[in-house]
């Protein structure tokens, strides 16, 4: 029993003991959100993100395409969202279309600002835009001012003195309501008077540029031949275009008909005028390439088309490429990803395609040096042939044996290039061996017959011409002959070696003179055989 006793005292102290030590080592998740909050460092307050415009007023741009759009639907209450008033923004809607559709104007949808700072560069306050003008003989400027609504967003709307001044205006502009049908949020009668005024401005231009090319050809005789009445004849119908676009443009701005109407069809005749630019550049490149390349070809330089080929295609391309460009912006397409990621692509082309750069690099550089042309007969590296093309990629060399050797222009260029075809004059220095038994005044006979033979064809460059005797050879006395021939190209000059050749031999001999050829003297020495053999060689052998 006091055992028993004794055991639980001891199991109490024991308790009592530990139960502090746990409490030190082991906390409590209290304490341990209390210590994370003491230790963690302050996260910075992150930044709001803005707020989306649900009426589309981020940019100048989407502003007045949105404030067209209501109008048309003659959805004045949508309309006035677009106006910086606290109350009729109804009313001030119907009285800016009223003033607008009585001759005031809007730029052009190309024309507007698609960036949500606006234009900064234009004399006015960073917050305003001018969009336009009104119907009123001073052209009171149509403003637009960036504010912050409400909700946070960031907007553009017309400023209060833009609406004080159509107010104004309104009573004396405002026509009478319209009867009859509509089309698109204008009437039939004021659609009918810009496509007439279109067609009549179209026809206009083309019956001057008939006449224009009528009488050019009453005043050149031979029309075919001529270079201005051909490029002429290419530019007028896109100048036409053209030039009918951008009259069109300025007449229909301010004409009193549907604001409506007025800015669609102005934002469609802006891609008309895009495609007459583009149209006119691509004939004025067709045209100059080929002036140009019908005179390379009549110069016989093949490589140089291949050059005004190359150029006149990326030409095309990169005026392709800006037509899209500015037809897709017309549009309202936001083109600014699109030419980002062209850009980085264009990166990876070029870094894919080094090879492909560096022989059109190659190929401009033999243009440019012309170190060979088409029809030379040259030694490039290893390779020994005449130039049959120069190309864009490459360049390929007939060799001697009828093969053909491709080369890419790029290493083309970095190899030792050996033009034969460019000599002005070829070597005959061949090395005449005599009979060894002629004697001196026979040799002295031979080197100055040989001389005269040089200094009495005409085809031997005489400054420098001569014949030496020069060295004891192995069978034969040899004589240098050292000259120049002059001649058109390498076959010439082997006809003219030859009947040097031919001179010269046929002297020595009449002049008894051999010609020396590889021989050899043997000499032989009796052998003596020995008188006695030795008893060590005594060999006995069987009769036979």
């Amino acid at each position: 029993m006091l055992r028993k006793v004794a055991r639980g005292w001891a199991l109490a102290w024991f308790a009592l003991i530990v139960s502090p030590a746990q409490a030190q080592l082991i906390p409590t998740p209290a304490a341990e959100e209390s210590k994370a909050a003491e230790t963690s460092a302050p996260t910075p307050a992150a930044a709001p993100a803005p707020v989306a415009d649900p009426y589309g007023r981020e940019t100048p741009r989407d502003a007045v395409s949105g404030l067209l759009s209501a109008l048309a639907e003659r959805d004045y209450a949508l309309a006035a969202h677009y106006f910086d008033a606290r109350s009729n923004g109804e009313q001030l809607a119907k009285e800016m279309q009223a003033v607008l559709d009585a001759g005031g104007s809007l730029l052009p949808f190309g024309a507007l600002s698609d960036d949500a700072a606006g234009v900064l560069d234009d004399g006015l306050k960073p917050n305003e835009e001018r969009v336009g003008n009104l119907a009123d003989p001073d052209k009171t400027p149509i403003v637009l001012t960036h504010g912050t609504t409400r909700s946070g967003a960031r907007v553009w709307r017309i400023s209060r003195e833009t609406s004080a001044a159509a107010h104004t205006l309104q009573p004396k502009t405002a026509p009478e309501a319209d009867e009859g049908p509509e089309i698109a949020g204008a009437s039939l009668e004021d659609w009918v008077r810009l496509l007439g005024i279109a067609a009549l401005v179209f026809l206009g231009f083309q019956a001057v540029n008939a006449g224009i090319l009528f009488a050019m050809g009453r005043m050149i005789a031979d029309k075919e031949n001529s270079r201005v009445y051909r490029l002429t004849q290419a530019a007028m119908p896109p100048l036409s275009l053209f030039f009918a676009s951008v009259v069109f443009t300025i007449w229909a701005g301010s004409m009193p008909v549907s604001i409506v109407a007025r800015q669609l069809l102005l934002r469609y005749v802006g891609v008309f005028a895009w495609v007459a630019l583009a149209w006119f550049l691509f004939r004025m490149v067709d045209s100059v390439s080929g002036l140009l390349i019908s005179r390379m070809v009549g110069q016989e330089r093949r490589q140089a088309v291949s050059v005004v080929t190359l150029i006149r295609r990326a030409a095309k391309i990169l005026l392709l490429f800006i037509a899209v460009v500015a037809v897709l912006d017309t549009f309202g397409i936001d083109v600014t990803t699109g030419v980002a990621a062209l850009g980085i692509g264009g990166i990876a082309l070029a870094l894919g395609a080094q090879k492909t750069v560096e022989n059109l690099v190659g190929s401009v550089t033999l243009i440019a040096d012309k170190p060979v042309q088409v029809g030379d007969f040259c030694k490039v590296g290893t390779v020994t042939g005449t130039i049959e093309d120069i190309g864009i990629r490459s360049t390929r060399i007939r060799t001697l044996e009828r093969t053909v050797v491709t080369i890419p222009n790029g290493d083309f260029s970095s190899r030792q290039i050996e033009n034969y075809a460019q000599r002005d004059r070829f070597l005959f220095n061949p090395l005449i061996g005599v009979e060894y038994g002629i004697g001196s005044a026979k040799l002295l006979e031979a080197v100055e017959l040989i001389e005269d033979i040089l200094n009495g064809h005409d085809r031997i460059i005489k400054p420098g011409a001569r014949a030496r005797f020069k060295n004891f050879g192995a069978s034969s006395l040899d004589i240098e002959v050292f000259s120049y021939i002059e001649a058109a190209d390498f076959d010439e000059s082997l006809v003219i070696r030859q009947d040097l050749l031919l001179l010269i031999f046929a002297g020595l001999e009449k002049a008894e003179i051999g010609i020396a050829f590889p021989t050899s003297t043997v000499h032989l020495t009796p052998h003596k055989a020995p008188t006695e053999r030795p008893a060590s060689l005594a060999v006995d052998a069987e009769p036979s």
